[in-house]
Protein backbone atom coordinates (compact mmCIF):
# COMPACT_ATOMS: atom_id res chain seq x y z
CA UNK A 1 0.00 0.00 0.00
CA UNK A 2 1.55 2.97 -1.00
CA UNK A 3 2.57 5.78 2.15
CA UNK A 4 0.11 9.18 1.69
CA UNK A 5 2.55 11.80 1.77
CA UNK A 6 1.13 13.88 4.65
CA UNK A 7 -0.19 13.51 7.95
CA UNK A 8 -3.81 11.96 8.30
CA UNK A 9 -6.20 15.26 8.68
CA UNK A 10 -3.73 17.70 6.52
CA UNK A 11 -5.40 18.19 3.65
CA UNK A 12 -8.85 18.93 5.72
CA UNK A 13 -6.93 21.30 7.50
CA UNK A 14 -5.11 22.73 5.03
CA UNK A 15 -8.40 23.16 2.95
CA UNK A 16 -10.51 24.43 6.02
CA UNK A 17 -7.70 27.12 5.99
CA UNK A 18 -8.17 28.45 2.59
CA UNK A 19 -11.78 29.21 3.49
CA UNK A 20 -11.58 30.68 6.91
CA UNK A 21 -8.28 33.18 5.24
CA UNK A 22 -11.10 34.25 2.38
CA UNK A 23 -13.32 35.23 5.03
CA UNK A 24 -11.00 36.67 6.90
CA UNK A 25 -8.74 38.91 4.68
CA UNK A 26 -11.14 39.29 1.55
CA UNK A 27 -14.54 39.71 3.79
CA UNK A 28 -16.11 36.93 1.84
CA UNK A 29 -19.30 35.07 3.02
CA UNK A 30 -18.02 31.87 4.54
CA UNK A 31 -21.67 29.87 2.53
CA UNK A 32 -20.33 31.36 -0.68
CA UNK A 33 -16.43 30.49 0.05
CA UNK A 34 -17.86 26.73 1.02
CA UNK A 35 -19.35 26.68 -2.39
CA UNK A 36 -17.12 27.08 -4.41
CA UNK A 37 -14.67 25.01 -2.14
CA UNK A 38 -13.07 21.46 -1.94
CA UNK A 39 -14.90 18.68 -3.50
CA UNK A 40 -15.33 15.38 -3.08
CA UNK A 41 -13.93 13.02 0.06
CA UNK A 42 -12.76 16.53 1.76
CA UNK A 43 -15.53 18.29 1.33
CA UNK A 44 -17.45 17.78 4.73
CA UNK A 45 -14.26 17.49 6.50
CA UNK A 46 -13.41 21.00 5.56
CA UNK A 47 -17.17 22.64 5.87
CA UNK A 48 -17.12 21.21 9.53
CA UNK A 49 -14.06 22.54 10.55
CA UNK A 50 -13.71 25.76 8.36
CA UNK A 51 -17.35 26.71 10.22
CA UNK A 52 -16.45 25.61 13.96
CA UNK A 53 -12.98 27.92 13.16
CA UNK A 54 -15.14 31.00 11.77
CA UNK A 55 -17.89 30.07 14.81
CA UNK A 56 -15.30 29.73 17.52
CA UNK A 57 -12.57 32.71 15.76
CA UNK A 58 -12.70 35.05 18.01
CA UNK A 59 -12.28 32.60 21.36
CA UNK A 60 -9.59 30.81 19.88
CA UNK A 61 -7.24 33.59 18.10
CA UNK A 62 -6.93 35.46 21.62
CA UNK A 63 -5.93 32.67 22.81
CA UNK A 64 -3.19 31.96 20.09
CA UNK A 65 -1.78 35.86 20.49
CA UNK A 66 0.38 35.28 23.00
CA UNK A 67 2.23 32.87 21.81
CA UNK A 68 3.35 34.76 18.59
CA UNK A 69 5.96 37.15 19.03
CA UNK A 70 4.82 39.77 15.93
CA UNK A 71 1.34 38.88 15.58
CA UNK A 72 0.28 41.40 13.39
CA UNK A 73 2.55 40.46 10.70
CA UNK A 74 1.23 37.10 10.99
CA UNK A 75 0.35 35.78 7.02
CA UNK A 76 -3.10 35.46 6.19
CA UNK A 77 -3.24 31.23 5.80
CA UNK A 78 -1.09 30.83 8.34
CA UNK A 79 -3.04 32.84 10.76
CA UNK A 80 -6.45 31.08 9.44
CA UNK A 81 -4.11 27.30 9.58
CA UNK A 82 -3.39 28.04 13.48
CA UNK A 83 -7.16 28.74 13.87
CA UNK A 84 -8.30 26.01 12.39
CA UNK A 85 -5.45 23.65 14.74
CA UNK A 86 -6.90 25.23 17.57
CA UNK A 87 -10.27 24.74 17.20
CA UNK A 88 -9.66 20.82 16.26
CA UNK A 89 -7.84 20.66 19.33
CA UNK A 90 -10.33 22.26 21.56
CA UNK A 91 -13.53 21.33 19.82
CA UNK A 92 -12.87 17.83 18.03
CA UNK A 93 -12.16 14.69 19.69
CA UNK A 94 -8.44 14.05 17.81
CA UNK A 95 -6.01 13.60 19.66
CA UNK A 96 -3.81 17.01 19.94
CA UNK A 97 -0.63 15.59 18.89
CA UNK A 98 -2.14 14.17 15.63
CA UNK A 99 -3.49 17.38 14.75
CA UNK A 100 -0.08 19.64 15.23
CA UNK A 101 1.26 16.61 13.05
CA UNK A 102 -1.78 17.11 10.23
CA UNK A 103 -1.36 20.99 10.41
CA UNK A 104 2.46 21.30 10.04
CA UNK A 105 1.77 19.18 6.99
CA UNK A 106 -0.98 21.57 5.66
CA UNK A 107 1.63 24.25 5.96
CA UNK A 108 3.11 22.85 3.51
CA UNK A 109 0.23 21.96 1.39
CA UNK A 110 -0.47 25.73 1.88
CA UNK A 111 3.21 26.15 -0.04
CA UNK A 112 3.79 27.84 3.48
CA UNK A 113 6.56 25.45 4.21
CA UNK A 114 8.77 28.26 5.90
CA UNK A 115 6.31 28.77 8.39
CA UNK A 116 6.20 24.60 9.70
CA UNK A 117 8.48 25.40 12.39
CA UNK A 118 6.36 28.55 13.30
CA UNK A 119 3.00 26.37 13.13
CA UNK A 120 4.78 23.48 15.42
CA UNK A 121 5.98 25.70 18.08
CA UNK A 122 3.00 27.31 18.25
CA UNK A 123 0.21 24.72 18.37
CA UNK A 124 2.77 22.77 20.80
CA UNK A 125 2.93 25.35 22.87
CA UNK A 126 -1.03 25.66 22.99
CA UNK A 127 -1.68 22.20 23.75
CA UNK A 128 0.12 22.25 26.96
CA UNK A 129 -1.21 25.72 27.89
CA UNK A 130 -4.27 25.91 26.67
CA UNK A 131 -6.19 26.02 29.92
CA UNK A 132 -4.77 28.93 31.06
CA UNK A 133 -4.91 30.80 27.42
CA UNK A 134 -8.12 30.05 27.37
CA UNK A 135 -8.64 31.34 30.98
CA UNK A 136 -7.81 34.48 30.04
CA UNK A 137 -10.23 35.05 27.48
CA UNK A 138 -13.19 33.66 28.78
CA UNK A 139 -12.65 36.09 31.38
CA UNK A 140 -14.97 38.27 29.51
CA UNK A 141 -18.48 37.03 27.58
CA UNK A 142 -17.59 38.42 24.39
CA UNK A 143 -14.16 36.55 24.51
CA UNK A 144 -16.23 33.30 25.97
CA UNK A 145 -19.12 33.25 23.69
CA UNK A 146 -16.69 34.68 20.38
CA UNK A 147 -18.39 37.40 19.41
CA UNK A 148 -16.64 40.81 18.75
CA UNK A 149 -17.02 43.07 21.53
CA UNK A 150 -19.10 45.91 19.82
CA UNK A 151 -21.75 43.10 19.24
CA UNK A 152 -21.47 42.09 23.16
CA UNK A 153 -22.04 45.50 24.28
CA UNK A 154 -25.01 46.40 21.92
CA UNK A 155 -26.86 43.12 23.17
CA UNK A 156 -25.85 43.59 26.58
CA UNK A 157 -27.74 47.66 26.51
CA UNK A 158 -30.85 46.50 24.69
CA UNK A 159 -31.39 42.94 25.78
CA UNK A 160 -29.85 43.22 29.45
CA UNK A 161 -32.47 40.27 30.61
CA UNK A 162 -31.02 38.06 27.68
CA UNK A 163 -27.52 38.39 26.68
CA UNK A 164 -26.32 35.51 27.61
CA UNK A 165 -28.39 33.44 26.05
CA UNK A 166 -28.60 35.52 23.28
CA UNK A 167 -24.71 34.85 23.32
CA UNK A 168 -24.75 31.02 23.71
CA UNK A 169 -27.63 30.50 21.11
CA UNK A 170 -25.30 32.00 18.74
CA UNK A 171 -23.37 29.30 19.09
CA UNK A 172 -25.84 26.61 19.07
CA UNK A 173 -26.28 24.32 16.02
CA UNK A 174 -29.40 25.43 14.67
CA UNK A 175 -32.63 23.11 13.78
CA UNK A 176 -33.53 21.82 10.43
CA UNK A 177 -36.93 23.93 9.95
CA UNK A 178 -39.24 22.43 6.96
CA UNK A 179 -42.36 24.38 5.47
CA UNK A 180 -45.46 22.60 4.62
CA UNK A 181 -47.55 24.08 1.27
CA UNK A 182 -50.67 23.43 2.93
CA UNK A 183 -52.80 24.27 -0.28
CA UNK A 184 -51.51 20.58 -1.82
CA UNK A 185 -50.61 18.30 1.45
CA UNK A 186 -51.34 18.46 4.85
CA UNK A 187 -48.48 18.17 7.64
CA UNK A 188 -49.48 14.93 8.93
CA UNK A 189 -49.23 13.15 5.25
CA UNK A 190 -45.92 14.92 5.59
CA UNK A 191 -44.97 13.53 8.69
CA UNK A 192 -45.71 10.08 7.63
CA UNK A 193 -43.73 10.53 4.50
CA UNK A 194 -40.98 11.24 6.69
CA UNK A 195 -41.44 8.61 9.00
CA UNK A 196 -41.73 6.04 6.48
CA UNK A 197 -38.10 7.11 5.15
CA UNK A 198 -36.76 7.22 9.06
CA UNK A 199 -37.09 10.84 9.82
CA UNK A 200 -37.58 11.56 12.66
CA UNK A 201 -39.53 14.44 13.01
CA UNK A 202 -41.94 16.47 14.57
CA UNK A 203 -45.04 19.77 13.89
CA UNK A 204 -44.05 22.68 15.67
CA UNK A 205 -47.04 23.70 17.99
CA UNK A 206 -47.99 27.03 17.60
CA UNK A 207 -46.93 27.54 13.62
CA UNK A 208 -49.79 25.27 11.60
CA UNK A 209 -46.90 25.08 8.49
CA UNK A 210 -43.70 23.82 10.20
CA UNK A 211 -42.03 20.86 10.70
CA UNK A 212 -38.67 20.21 12.53
CA UNK A 213 -36.07 17.57 11.73
CA UNK A 214 -34.57 16.24 14.74
CA UNK A 215 -31.10 15.82 12.82
CA UNK A 216 -30.35 17.74 9.29
CA UNK A 217 -30.64 15.97 6.40
CA UNK A 218 -30.23 16.69 2.73
CA UNK A 219 -32.84 17.84 0.55
CA UNK A 220 -32.26 15.26 -1.88
CA UNK A 221 -33.40 12.73 0.65
CA UNK A 222 -36.61 14.75 2.17
CA UNK A 223 -39.68 13.33 0.52
CA UNK A 224 -42.07 15.56 -0.88
CA UNK A 225 -39.10 18.19 -1.41
CA UNK A 226 -38.28 17.79 -5.27
CA UNK A 227 -41.75 18.32 -6.01
CA UNK A 228 -41.98 21.45 -4.12
CA UNK A 229 -44.48 19.64 -0.87
CA UNK A 230 -41.78 20.86 1.55
CA UNK A 231 -39.17 23.76 2.11
CA UNK A 232 -36.43 24.45 4.08
CA UNK A 233 -37.47 27.56 6.36
CA UNK A 234 -37.17 28.70 10.05
CA UNK A 235 -39.99 28.69 12.02
CA UNK A 236 -39.98 32.53 12.36
CA UNK A 237 -39.38 33.03 8.99
CA UNK A 238 -42.99 31.34 8.26
CA UNK A 239 -44.55 34.06 10.51
CA UNK A 240 -43.88 36.81 7.29
CA UNK A 241 -46.73 35.09 4.97
CA UNK A 242 -48.96 34.64 7.66
CA UNK A 243 -49.07 38.63 9.04
CA UNK A 244 -49.21 39.89 5.58
CA UNK A 245 -52.70 38.35 5.41
CA UNK A 246 -53.12 38.53 1.59
CA UNK A 247 -56.17 37.58 0.18
CA UNK A 248 -56.86 35.74 -3.42
CA UNK A 249 -57.02 38.63 -6.59
CA UNK A 250 -54.60 40.92 -4.52
CA UNK A 251 -51.55 42.34 -6.35
CA UNK A 252 -48.43 41.80 -3.75
CA UNK A 253 -45.19 43.13 -3.80
CA UNK A 254 -42.37 41.16 -2.15
CA UNK A 255 -39.82 44.30 -2.31
CA UNK A 256 -36.75 42.08 -1.47
CA UNK A 257 -37.46 38.99 -2.92
CA UNK A 258 -34.19 36.62 -2.92
CA UNK A 259 -33.88 33.91 -2.56
CA UNK A 260 -37.37 33.63 -2.71
CA UNK A 261 -38.33 31.39 0.13
CA UNK A 262 -41.39 34.31 1.69
CA UNK A 263 -42.22 34.76 -2.01
CA UNK A 264 -42.96 30.76 -2.31
CA UNK A 265 -44.81 30.84 0.80
CA UNK A 266 -47.03 33.91 0.09
CA UNK A 267 -48.21 32.20 -3.16
CA UNK A 268 -48.94 29.13 -1.11
CA UNK A 269 -50.82 30.85 1.29
CA UNK A 270 -52.82 32.57 -1.30
CA UNK A 271 -53.19 29.12 -3.22
CA UNK A 272 -51.83 30.59 -6.29
CA UNK A 273 -54.24 33.11 -6.58
CA UNK A 274 -52.27 35.77 -5.99
CA UNK A 275 -50.48 38.92 -8.45
CA UNK A 276 -47.18 38.54 -6.42
CA UNK A 277 -44.56 41.09 -7.91
CA UNK A 278 -40.96 39.64 -7.10
CA UNK A 279 -38.56 42.92 -7.15
CA UNK A 280 -34.58 42.38 -5.93
CA UNK A 281 -31.76 44.26 -6.83
CA UNK A 282 -30.45 42.11 -9.57
CA UNK A 283 -30.98 40.01 -11.65
CA UNK A 284 -28.66 37.50 -10.27
CA UNK A 285 -30.61 37.08 -6.73
CA UNK A 286 -33.65 37.09 -9.02
CA UNK A 287 -32.39 33.97 -10.29
CA UNK A 288 -32.58 32.28 -7.20
CA UNK A 289 -36.07 33.64 -6.95
CA UNK A 290 -36.80 31.73 -9.92
CA UNK A 291 -35.29 28.67 -9.08
CA UNK A 292 -37.18 28.45 -5.95
CA UNK A 293 -40.44 29.42 -7.21
CA UNK A 294 -39.80 26.53 -10.34
CA UNK A 295 -39.26 23.74 -7.63
CA UNK A 296 -42.18 24.67 -6.30
CA UNK A 297 -44.59 25.39 -9.21
CA UNK A 298 -45.39 28.43 -8.73
CA UNK A 299 -44.95 32.20 -10.31
CA UNK A 300 -44.64 35.62 -10.10
CA UNK A 301 -43.09 38.83 -12.10
CA UNK A 302 -39.57 39.37 -11.35
CA UNK A 303 -38.31 42.17 -11.48
CA UNK A 304 -34.92 43.92 -11.40
CA UNK A 305 -36.01 47.01 -9.31
CA UNK A 306 -33.85 48.71 -6.33
CA UNK A 307 -36.09 50.08 -3.96
CA UNK A 308 -33.38 52.45 -2.49
CA UNK A 309 -34.31 54.63 -5.79
CA UNK A 310 -37.67 56.62 -5.65
CA UNK A 311 -37.86 55.87 -9.47
CA UNK A 312 -38.00 52.22 -8.53
CA UNK A 313 -40.85 50.34 -9.84
CA UNK A 314 -42.16 53.35 -11.19
CA UNK A 315 -45.49 53.01 -13.49
CA UNK A 316 -46.77 49.92 -11.35
CA UNK A 317 -50.14 50.08 -10.48
CA UNK A 318 -50.52 50.53 -6.51
CA UNK A 319 -50.23 46.69 -4.30
CA UNK A 320 -52.63 45.51 -1.71
CA UNK A 321 -50.17 43.95 0.12
CA UNK A 322 -46.32 44.87 0.54
CA UNK A 323 -43.60 42.41 2.00
CA UNK A 324 -40.53 44.08 2.95
CA UNK A 325 -37.66 41.84 4.06
CA UNK A 326 -35.27 44.35 4.45
CA UNK A 327 -31.36 44.19 4.15
CA UNK A 328 -29.76 44.26 7.67
CA UNK A 329 -26.93 43.13 9.99
CA UNK A 330 -28.79 39.87 10.23
CA UNK A 331 -27.29 39.54 14.12
CA UNK A 332 -30.54 37.22 14.61
CA UNK A 333 -29.13 34.90 12.58
CA UNK A 334 -25.61 33.66 13.75
CA UNK A 335 -25.91 30.12 14.49
CA UNK A 336 -26.91 29.93 10.95
CA UNK A 337 -24.24 31.99 9.46
CA UNK A 338 -21.53 32.30 11.93
CA UNK A 339 -19.59 34.35 9.73
CA UNK A 340 -21.62 37.29 10.84
CA UNK A 341 -19.47 37.31 13.99
CA UNK A 342 -16.20 38.15 11.63
CA UNK A 343 -17.68 40.44 9.20
CA UNK A 344 -19.86 42.81 10.38
CA UNK A 345 -18.56 46.41 12.33
CA UNK A 346 -20.42 48.49 14.61
CA UNK A 347 -21.20 51.42 12.22
CA UNK A 348 -22.35 49.25 9.33
CA UNK A 349 -25.98 49.67 11.60
CA UNK A 350 -26.63 53.12 10.79
CA UNK A 351 -25.62 52.61 7.51
CA UNK A 352 -28.34 49.47 6.99
CA UNK A 353 -31.04 51.71 8.77
CA UNK A 354 -30.52 54.58 6.31
CA UNK A 355 -31.01 51.82 3.40
CA UNK A 356 -34.33 50.19 5.41
CA UNK A 357 -35.79 53.68 5.76
CA UNK A 358 -35.41 54.18 1.85
CA UNK A 359 -36.46 50.88 1.13
CA UNK A 360 -39.49 51.26 3.71
CA UNK A 361 -40.38 55.33 2.06
CA UNK A 362 -40.27 54.10 -1.58
CA UNK A 363 -41.93 50.84 -0.99
CA UNK A 364 -44.68 52.77 0.93
CA UNK A 365 -45.69 55.04 -1.68
CA UNK A 366 -46.64 52.14 -4.05
CA UNK A 367 -49.48 50.57 -1.15
CA UNK A 368 -52.93 51.05 -2.12
CA UNK A 369 -55.28 52.82 0.53
CA UNK A 370 -56.53 50.32 3.09
CA UNK A 371 -53.42 48.10 2.34
CA UNK A 372 -51.26 46.59 4.41
CA UNK A 373 -47.30 46.57 4.46
CA UNK A 374 -45.23 43.90 6.55
CA UNK A 375 -41.60 45.22 7.61
CA UNK A 376 -39.42 42.29 8.67
CA UNK A 377 -35.32 42.03 9.57
CA UNK A 378 -33.49 39.38 10.97
CA UNK A 379 -32.17 41.83 13.23
CA UNK A 380 -31.97 41.87 17.36
CA UNK A 381 -30.49 45.74 17.12
CA UNK A 382 -33.74 48.55 17.84
CA UNK A 383 -31.96 50.55 15.16
CA UNK A 384 -32.90 48.63 12.43
CA UNK A 385 -36.26 47.44 13.72
CA UNK A 386 -38.73 49.53 15.70
CA UNK A 387 -36.44 52.81 15.52
CA UNK A 388 -36.80 52.66 11.41
CA UNK A 389 -40.37 51.89 12.13
CA UNK A 390 -41.07 54.80 13.93
CA UNK A 391 -38.99 57.19 11.59
CA UNK A 392 -41.58 56.13 8.61
CA UNK A 393 -44.44 56.47 10.91
CA UNK A 394 -43.43 60.17 11.94
CA UNK A 395 -42.28 61.02 8.11
CA UNK A 396 -45.54 59.58 6.31
CA UNK A 397 -48.36 60.64 9.26
CA UNK A 398 -51.17 58.46 6.70
CA UNK A 399 -49.27 54.99 7.66
CA UNK A 400 -50.15 53.89 11.17
CA UNK A 401 -49.88 50.59 13.03
CA UNK A 402 -51.75 48.08 11.80
CA UNK A 403 -53.61 45.33 14.07
CA UNK A 404 -51.52 42.35 14.17
CA UNK A 405 -50.58 39.47 17.16
CA UNK A 406 -48.20 41.34 19.46
CA UNK A 407 -45.22 39.80 21.75
CA UNK A 408 -45.92 36.11 22.79
CA UNK A 409 -49.42 35.80 20.82
CA UNK A 410 -47.41 36.10 17.75
CA UNK A 411 -44.99 33.08 18.91
CA UNK A 412 -44.14 31.91 22.35
CA UNK A 413 -41.31 34.44 23.79
CA UNK A 414 -41.79 36.76 21.76
CA UNK A 415 -41.15 40.39 22.91
CA UNK A 416 -43.90 43.28 22.31
CA UNK A 417 -41.26 46.26 21.33
CA UNK A 418 -43.24 49.94 21.36
CA UNK A 419 -43.54 48.97 17.59
CA UNK A 420 -43.86 45.24 16.61
CA UNK A 421 -42.75 42.02 18.18
CA UNK A 422 -38.39 40.82 18.33
CA UNK A 423 -38.60 37.16 18.24
CA UNK A 424 -35.00 36.28 19.89
CA UNK A 425 -32.73 33.08 18.56
CA UNK A 426 -33.02 29.84 20.47
CA UNK A 427 -35.85 31.20 22.69
CA UNK A 428 -39.06 29.53 23.79
CA UNK A 429 -40.25 29.09 20.49
CA UNK A 430 -36.61 28.07 19.16
CA UNK A 431 -36.24 30.28 16.43
CA UNK A 432 -33.86 32.29 14.52
CA UNK A 433 -33.85 36.06 16.37
CA UNK A 434 -36.64 37.97 13.65
CA UNK A 435 -38.07 41.61 13.92
CA UNK A 436 -41.95 42.23 11.99
CA UNK A 437 -43.94 44.77 12.16
CA UNK A 438 -47.18 45.92 10.58
CA UNK A 439 -48.46 48.82 9.28
CA UNK A 440 -51.65 50.19 7.06
CA UNK A 441 -51.98 52.84 5.00
CA UNK A 442 -55.14 55.04 5.43
CA UNK A 443 -56.75 57.42 3.37
CA UNK A 444 -55.71 60.20 5.78
CA UNK A 445 -52.66 62.47 4.50
CA UNK A 446 -52.70 60.59 0.53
Amino acid sequence: MARTPFAPGAPALAGAARVVDEVLSRGRSLDGVLERGAAGAQRAAVRAVASGTVRWYLRLMPALQPLLSRPRDLDGPVRALLACAAHQIVYSRHAPEATVHGAVDASRILKKAAASGLVNAVLRRFVTERGRLLARVDAEPAGRTAHPAWLAAELARHWPGQVESILEADNAHPPMVLRVDLSRTTRAACLGSLAAEGIDAREVQWIKSAIVLEHPRAVSDIPGFAQGLLSVQDAGAQLAATLLRAKPGQRVLDACAAPGGKTGHLLEEGGGALEVVAADVSGERLALVEENLRRLGRSAQLKVADLRDPQALAGEAPFDRILVDAPCSSTGVIRRHPDIKLLRRSCDTAAFAATQAAILRNAAVRLAPGGRLVYSTCSLLPAENEQVMAGLLEELPHLRVAEAPRGGELAPGGIARSIGTQLLPGAEAGTDGFYYACLENTTAGT
